[in-house]
């Protein structure tokens, strides 16, 4: 007599004994749907926060004292640039710096109110192209009203 055992559907051998498991992998599908609606969302927006805003740069009222001993680069009205009262070329404006000074992490730029701007952003690309932090110097409207009269 041959006795033949299965594993038929009749018996109470649910999960515990090997019956039908749990997937255990990570669904990617839903993940990817939603870093793509994502990516759509912001690259929407990055073009509207560069192009559709008017941004008015607020005037300095106050200006907090946290004066460093820092080099000073100055920019004249005819675009000229001078370290410490010294005049230098903007080709050699980070060397002049290193050579006059110990390795400075960052440089104050002072530059005129009628200065024309390609001048300022000429100065600023070099010096942080030289990885120096830019500190712009601004002064109070209450002390620029004083020095006026």
């Amino acid at each position: 007599m041959a006795f033949s055992i299965q594993n038929g559907g009749g018996g109470r051998r649910g999960r515990r004994f090997g019956g039908p498991s749990v997937m255990s992998e990570i669904n990617i599908v839903p993940l990817v749907d939603v870093v793509l609606v994502l990516l759509i969302i912001f690259m929407i927006t990055a073009n509207v926060m560069e192009f559709g805003l008017d941004i008015q740069v607020p005037k300095v009222k106050r200006v907090a004292n946290t004066a460093q001993d820092l080099p000073v680069v100055s920019i004249t009205k005819n675009g000229e640039s001078y370290v410490n009262e010294k005049p230098v070329n903007i080709n050699v404006l980070a060397d002049a710096i290193r050579a006059r000074f110990h390795n400075p992490s960052a440089v104050y730029v002072r530059a005129d109110k009628e200065t024309p701007w390609d001048a300022i952003a000429q100065v600023i690309a070099e010096l942080g192209e030289a990885k120096f932090e830019v500190k712009m110097v601004t002064a109070p409207t209450d002390s620029a009203a004083r020095q006026r009269r």
